[in-house]
């Protein structure tokens, strides 16, 4: 089955040079030049789309608002571009709800590579319902929706992965590794440390505004999710 990509990028020399590399590799793309047609064309084929790459610099809206807007009711797939090697960018587009990111230049086969990671990883989602709870944490896997205490929580696709995973295996330690190839695949070349920070990020929004925190670190392993734990 082709998955639909939106590529939104202002440069003609970049997407003239992306679109043909895509569309060799039997992806259907969608291009938008600026943000505000970024919304647009988004808005138009909602549903449709499996994956979006998103370039940081654009007219009319900056591919952070683009992505800020996106996340406020969609988990889709995003890879965002950056011409800056900075890492306050990738922090903060990570922050604003990115699954991944790719420095300006790079080299077409690692792109390929990262969007093979994205949609495998969207692929593998079981399409019965199952609904897993710890305490008042809830995780549904056919709407993907994720709440505690009956709030809605807003996870980007990565965060939502790494839950997941947690949740399938609560009152069960796992270590980084475990985690890393569960949720970034057994080819995946960045930094361990990724996890650590995932981690965060998911406390930031599961643990944060309840006493009783729920993600566990267990020293010198891994973590675990679990409802009641001691150290």
């Amino acid at each position: 089955m082709t998955s639909t990509i939106l590529l939104v990028e202002d440069e003609a020399a970049m997407s003239a040079y992306l679109i043909p590399e895509l569309q060799f590799e039997d992806y259907h793309v969608l291009l938008a030049q600026d943000g505000v047609e970024a919304l647009q064309v988004y808005d138009n084929n909602r549903g449709n789309l499996d994956l979006i790459i998103l370039d940081w610099m654009l007219p009319k809206l900056d591919g952070l608002e683009v992505l800020r807007r996106i996340r406020k009711s969609d988990d889709i797939p995003v890879i965002m571009m950056t011409a800056r090697d900075y890492v306050g960018d990738k922090v903060a587009g990570l922050d604003s709800g990115a699954d991944d990111y790719i420095t300006k230049p790079f080299e077409i086969e690692e792109l390929l590579a990262r969007i093979r990671v994205m949609l495998r990883h969207e692929n593998q989602h079981p399409q019965t319902t199952s609904l897993y709870t710890v305490e008042d944490l809830t995780l549904n896997t056919k709407s993907r929706q994720v709440t505690r205490n009956n709030h809605l929580i807003q996870l980007t696709q990565r965060e939502y992965e790494l839950l997941l995973t947690l949740i399938r295996h609560s009152g069960e330690t796992l270590t980084r590794d475990e985690l890393l190839d569960a949720v970034w695949g057994v080819d995946f070349e960045g930094q361990p440390n990724v996890v650590d920070v995932y981690i965060r990020y998911l406390r930031n929004k599961v643990d944060r505004n309840y006493p009783k925190q729920l993600i566990h670190t267990v020293r010198g392993i891994g973590y675990v999710l679990a409802g009641n734990y001691q150290e």
